[in-house]
């Protein structure tokens, strides 16, 4: 039975999200560590570096990737069973291609090129992360120019292709060496690896095709956003070169403290002080909310430090699977500044058994003798 093919992002420890530059890197970072001329010593290395190689080929190319995320290696018409050393649109097929990599030339590229993303974090409240809002930002990024649309050359003109190099962006070589014959390709230097030169540069972006900006970009912000969320914005990011695809914008979501209350996930945690008398008999007291002030019962005998729950009072779920709870942290507040009378009613109350402790008070108080030899 034929041994099951490897997922190629698996192959090349990339997620399915990764862009075109992180899926580069990774097979450079790869290929390095497991060509054979490296490694060898190593006899899985050759096998590991064809199937590198065979991964690159697949998702260094836009259309190849998009059939295999939909169809996998089973694909129809996606030939993703062999490795082809000769091939040349993919992964290093093209002996020239382990010759750039390895003597650290650089290739220049001549087809569209996507945008880079941009990453903005965005500050809010506690408040604002529960109801959820829509906020304008501003965004500095690079843009198409207008003027040229993208060509770089003065309206009414148009780039011209480079007669040293042909438009090809690069100048090759032969040079005789003891190894024989060995041709090199360097980046033009009269085009500067474009391929086309321009005559006469668009004034707004000198030649570029791209100006930065400063665009206002509105963000809905879904209710319940926590430290850390990243909601993606199609299309914000900066504009691609020769006619490439526009970056992502990701606004990451950045929460205030908060002088009241506390937050753990969904949950919302709050201190709430209260009465001696409130404590002993039992009574109703307000507590602040995110959405105001709520009712609160708190049981008769509540000690110090208990922590109550108000069930649906805490964030919403991204999901929109409900809420969470809020916890009140209650704190029993030792009254002072009595007058005389409140000290009779309190001396009459100890003279009624009322500061006696409970049988766990007593234990837990004798403990403590003994530890310490009170």
């Amino acid at each position: 039975m034929a041994q099951e093919k490897r997922d190629y992002y698996e192959t090349l420890g990339v997620g399915r999200d990764a862009g075109e530059d992180e899926i580069k890197q990774a097979f450079k970072r790869l290929a390095r560590q497991y060509h054979p001329d490296v490694n060898k010593a190593d006899p899985e290395a050759e096998a590991k570096f064809k199937e590198i190689n065979e991964a690159y080929e697949i998702l260094g190319d836009r259309e190849k990737r998009a059939r295999y995320d939909q169809f996998g290696h089973a694909g129809p018409g996606q030939g993703f069973g062999g490795f082809d050393p000769g091939a040349g649109s993919g992964g290093f097929g093209d002996l020239r291609d382990l010759f750039d990599m390895f003597m650290g030339a650089q290739r220049p590229r001549h087809g569209p090129e996507a945008g880079a993303d941009l990453a903005y974090d965005l500050e809010l409240s506690l408040e604002e992360a529960f109801r959820g809002l829509k906020r304008t930002i501003a965004v500095p990024r690079i843009e198409t120019c207008e003027t040229c649309r993208g060509s770089g050359a003065k309206p009414g003109t148009k780039p011209e292709r480079c007669p040293r190099c042909q438009g090809t962006g690069q100048v090759r070589s032969v040079q005789s060496t003891f190894l024989g014959q060995v041709q090199t390709v360097r980046t033009c230097e009269h085009c500067g690896g474009a391929g086309v030169i321009i005559a006469e540069r668009c004034p707004d972006c000198r030649g570029a095709g791209r100006v930065r900006r400063q665009r206002q970009v509105e963000v809905s912000i879904p209710a319940g956003v926590d430290e850390g969320t990243r909601i993606r914005i199609a299309g914000g990011g900066e504009a691609g070169r020769r006619g490439g695809p526009t970056g992502d914008l990701y606004v990451i979501i950045r929460l205030k403290p908060h002088p009241v209350f506390q937050r753990r996930g969904r949950d919302i945690i709050v201190s709430q002080p209260i009465g001696f008398v409130q404590a002993a008999l039992g009574a109703e007291v307000e507590v602040p909310t995110l959405e105001g002030q709520a009712t609160l019962r708190l049981p008769e005998g509540t000690q110090s430090g208990t922590r109550l729950r108000m069930r649906g009072k805490g964030m919403p779920d991204l999901e929109g699977r409900g809420r969470g709870d809020q916890h009140v942290q209650v704190i029993v507040v030792t009254p002072q500044g009595l007058n005389e009378a409140q000290r009779a009613a309190l001396r009459e109350f100890a003279r009624l058994g009322g500061d006696q402790l409970s049988e766990a008070d007593r234990t837990l108080f004798q403990r403590l003798r003994d530890v310490f030899g009170a």
